[in-house]
């Protein structure tokens, strides 16, 4: 077997786990079906904001904090509850979305383009903080 790139294992990623736009993210937020994962570093929070009621959840912690065996896991995770990840451009969410259908969880997807389809869709964004001068 040859290596892959990361690149190489986002696309395939992409082609097992459910791949959403930002409009239908944000219709699944509003009916309160889903919770929103958000697997960016706090860095990269504090510069771009966050989608509103997202939970925060870095992508080096989630196997972790998704595991209901884990002395890490958090109540957000739960694999029978609707799970939408979100990175800053898609290719992290994709991969995380695809190992949590690893671990059993049934309905998972991510947010296809990240944080930049959800800003460039005009959705709502809090916490930007001012671009240095």
């Amino acid at each position: 077997m040859s290596p892959k790139t990361a690149m190489q294992m986002v696309q395939e990623a992409r082609q097992r786990v459910e791949n959403l736009s930002a409009d239908q993210v944000a219709a699944e937020l509003e009916r309160g079906d889903a919770v929103l994962v958000d697997l960016r570093e706090p860095g990269e929070q504090d510069q771009t904001g966050v989608i509103p009621g997202a939970v925060a959840a870095p992508r080096g912690m989630l196997e972790f904090w998704a595991d209901p065996t884990s002395p890490y896991h958090r109540p957000e995770f739960d694999p029978g509850r609707r799970l939408i990840l979100h990175c800053a451009s898609g290719g992290r969410s994709a991969l995380a979305a695809d190992t949590l259908r690893q671990m059993g969880y049934t309905n998972v997807a991510h947010l296809d383009g990240g944080m930049k389809a959800w800003s460039e869709a005009g959705r709502p964004v809090t916490g930007r903080k001012p671009a240095p001068e």
